[in-house]
C-alpha cells in the first residue's frame, strides 16, 4: 500500500475542485440540517440514491422534525418506509427520534459519542452527521469510499470483511481535509458513486487518476479485493390468503427481527417432502389456529434478502372453522382488500397484492 504523506494535499485539492463542478443536486444537500442529514444517511445505507430521493422527500414532508417522527405510531412510520427495505432502520430511527425529542430538547447530539449512542447509529452515520452537519473531523467510510481508497492506494484489505474496516478508517482519517471534513467526505463518496464505480470505472474522467496506484500499475480491475462468499440459500415458502365473507386475514410480525412490525399473510417454510399446498394449510393452522381450505394457487413470488432468497407460493384459501389464536405474530386483523393499502407490508407481499386484488374482483 502506498503511504499518504505528501500525497494528501493534492488529493484533497483535486477531489474537492472536482466535487464543486460535478456534484449531484440532492434534496438533503439543498438545505443542510442535522435531522435531514441523519434521515438521508439512514435511508442511504445499502440503498441507491435514485431509490432514496422520493422516499426522503415524502418522509421529510410527513415528519419534518424529530417531534413529528417520534409522535407518529411506528406502524405509520413503517408504512412510509414500505418498499425501501431494511426495516430495522425505520424502527431504530423512530426509537432514536423519541429519545432525542424527550431527552435532548429535539436537538441531535453534536458530539460523535452522543450520536453513536442512539439506536441504529453506527460509525458511518455518526461520522456523516458530525462532519456534514456539525463540521467535525470524522472520516466517513462506506462502500464507495472503500473502493476509491482500495484503488488509490492498492489496499489488499477485503472490503467485505468487517475486520477490514479499521485500516480503511485509518486511511480515510489521514486523508481527511480537516478544514472542511463534510465537503471532503461527500466528495470522496461522490467520486465512488459517479466515477470510481464497481464495474467499468471512468478512469479517464477521474480527477485522481494521476495519483492512483492501481491505475499506474494497470491493476484497477484487481481492486477492491473481496472475499468470495457462499451462495445464498433459497427457502421455499407457502402463504395463504384466507377469505372469510368479504374479509381476508393478515397478521403482524413481532417488532424485533426481520421485517419486524410489518403485516403479512400467514404462512411459512415448506418442509422436506411436503407439498406447498399442504404446507400452506399446516402453517396457517400452526400460526393462527384457524383451519382453512386451500382452494387455488395464485402465483409464485421470487424475492431476495441480504443473506437468503425465497420462492413463495401464494394460495387463495377460505376459512373453515376456528378463532384466531396467534402463535408467533403479535396481532391480526380481518380486513377488506380495499383497506390493504393502509398497512405496511414486506416487498415480497407487495409483489402479489395487485394480482390478488385483480383475482378477487374477477371472482366476486
Amino acid at each position: 500500500m502506498r503511504q499518504l504523506s505528501s500525497s494528501a494535499v493534492p488529493i484533497q485539492t483535486l477531489l474537492m475542485d472536482w466535487y464543486d463542478k460535478n456534484k449531484r443536486t440532492l434534496p438533503w444537500r439543498d438545505k443542510v440540517s442535522p435531522y435531514g442529514v441523519w434521515v438521508s444517511e439512514v435511508m442511504l445505507q445499502q440503498t441507491q440514491v435514485k431509490t432514496v430521493i422520493p422516499y426522503y422527500l415524502r418522509f421529510m414532508d410527513q415528519y419534518p422534525d424529530v417531534y413529528a417522527l417520534s409522535a407518529s405510531p411506528l406502524e405509520t412510520v413503517l408504512k412510509s418506509w414500505e418498499g425501501l427495505g431494511y426495516y430495522a432502520r425505520a424502527r431504530n430511527l423512530h426509537t432514536a427520534a423519541g429519545i432525542v425529542a424527550s431527552e435532548m430538547n429535539g436537538e441531535l447530539p453534536q458530539q460523535f459519542s452522543g450520536l453513536i449512542a442512539l439506536p441504529g447509529v453506527g460509525d458511518y452515520i455518526a461520522s456523516a452527521v458530525t462532519s456534514i452537519a456539525f463540521h467535525q473531523a470524522h472520516a466517513v467510510v462506506d462502500g464507495n469510499v472503500k473502493r476509491v481508497l482500495a484503488r488509490l492506494f492498492c489496499m489488499d484489505t477485503p472490503v467485505n470483511d468487517t475486520r477490514g474496516h479499521k485500516p480503511f478508517k485509518e486511511t480515510a482519517s489521514r486523508l481527511l481535509y480537516q478544514e472542511n471534513p463534510g465537503k471532503f467526505n461527500q466528495a470522496l463518496m461522490e467520486l465512488g458513486a459517479l466515477i470510481c464505480t464497481p464495474k467499468s470505472p471512468a478512469c479517464c474522467k477521474c480527477p485522481l487518476s494521476g495519483l492512483c496506484a492501481a491505475r499506474a500499475q494497470d491493476q484497477v480491475n484487481r481492486f477492491p479485493v473481496r472475499i468470495l462468499k457462499k451462495k445464498s440459500p433459497t427457502h421455499h415458502i407457502a402463504v395463504g390468503v384466507i377469505r372469510k365473507a368479504d374479509r381476508v386475514l393478515i397478521t403482524r410480525r413481532a417488532l424485533n427481527g426481520l421485517l419486524g412490525g410489518l403485516w403479512e399473510f400467514p404462512g411459512g417454510k415448506v418442509e422436506p417432502g411436503e407439498s406447498a399446498r399442504d404446507a400452506c394449510a399446516r402453517e396457517i393452522k400452526e400460526e393462527t389456529g384457524v383451519t382453512a381450505e386451500v382452494n387455488a394457487f395464485l402465483t409464485r413470488v421470487n424475492h431476495a434478502y441480504t443473506h437468503f432468497k425465497i420462492e413463495m407460493d401464494v394460495f387463495c384459501c377460505s376459512w373453515k372453522k376456528g378463532r384466531v389464536r396467534l402463535n408467533g405474530p403479535i396481532d391480526h386483523k380481518w380486513i377488506r382488500l380495499k383497506e390493504i393499502s393502509l398497512y405496511p407490508f414486506p416487498r415480497a407481499n407487495l409483489k402479489f397484492i395487485p394480482l390478488l386484488t385483480k383475482h378477487t374482483n374477477s371472482t366476486d
